[in-house]
C-alpha cells in the first residue's frame, strides 16, 4: 500500500484528489494540508505517529509556502519522502527549481486519473516521472538557464522530439501498450522508437534505458 499526503490549497480540489485516488486498491489518503507550513507539521505528526508515508502529491502555487520551498524543506528535513508535484501551471522555472531540489515528479492537474496513479506509482518506487512535454524542462542545468538543445546532454540532443517522449515513458516503467496509447500511436511505432533509441544512446535494452534517464536527471 502507498501512503500519500495531498497538498493544495483548495479543499475541493484535496477532496477531489483524495477519492480519485482511493478507488486504487495499492492507493491511500493518509492526511492532507492546505499549504507547505501545514504539510512539514502534518508530516511530522505522521512519523511521531509512526503511521509511514510514501508519497506528498504537492501543489504548486500556494499562500505562504508553496511548492517549490516545502519541496526543499522536505528534502532537507524527511528525505526519504518522495515528492510529487501537481500545478496547473507548465512553469519551466518552477519545474527545474522543484526538480533541483529533490521532487521526483511533475505532473498537470488537467491530467487523466489513471496518469497520476501511474505517477505516484513511480515515485514511489524512486523511479522519476514527468507529464508529457515537460521531459526537456527538467533538463536545464539551473532555473536560469534558457531552454534549448545546446543545454542538453549530446546524446540527448541526438533524438528526437519523439524519442524524447518515449524515452521518458520508459523510465516511468510503462511498457509499449501503455506508451503506445499514451502518444497516440501504435505499438510497432513504439517498437521501432525504441531500436532507434537504444542505438542511438548505445543501450542494450530498455533497462539501461531507464537507468540512463534517472542518472541524467539526478544530476540536474
Amino acid at each position: 500500500m502507498i501512503s500519500i499526503l495531498i497538498v493544495d490549497d483548495q479543499t475541493i480540489i484535496r477532496h477531489g484528489l483524495k477519492s480519485l485516488l482511493e478507488i486504487q486498491s495499492d492507493l491511500k489518503v493518509i492526511g492532507d494540508a492546505g499549504n507547505g507550513q501545514e504539510a512539514l507539521k502534518e508530516i511530522a505528526f505522521l512519523q511521531q505517529d509512526n503511521q509511514q508515508l510514501d508519497v506528498v502529491l504537492l501543489d504548486m502555487r500556494m499562500p505562504i509556502m508553496d511548492g517549490v520551498a516545502t519541496t526543499k524543506q522536505i528534502s532537507q528535513r524527511f528525505p526519504e519522502l518522495k515528492v510529487l508535484i501537481l500545478t496547473t501551471f507548465d512553469d519551466d522555472e518552477y519545474v527545474s527549481q522543484a526538480m533541483n531540489y529533490g521532487a521526483k515528479g511533475y505532473l498537470l492537474k488537467d491530467s487523466p486519473p489513471e496518469d497520476l496513479a501511474m505517477a505516484i506509482r513511480a515515485v514511489s518506487r524512486g523511479n522519476t516521472h514527468l507529464g508529457p512535454g515537460l521531459f526537456e524542462k527538467v533538463l536545464q542545468r539551473s532555473p536560469e538557464t534558457t531552454t534549448s538543445m545546446s543545454v542538453m546532454p549530446p546524446e540527448l540532443a541526438q533524438l528526437s522530439p519523439r524519442e524524447r517522449e518515449v524515452l521518458n515513458l520508459i523510465a516511468t516503467g510503462a511498457n509499449n501498450r501503455e506508451i503506445a496509447a499514451k502518444l497516440y500511436i501504435s505499438s510497432k511505432t513504439v517498437k521501432n522508437h525504441i531500436t532507434s533509441i537504444l542505438s542511438k544512446l548505445n543501450l542494450r535494452d530498455r533497462t539501461q534505458a531507464a537507468i540512463w534517464v534517472n542518472q541524467i536527471q539526478s544530476k540536474i
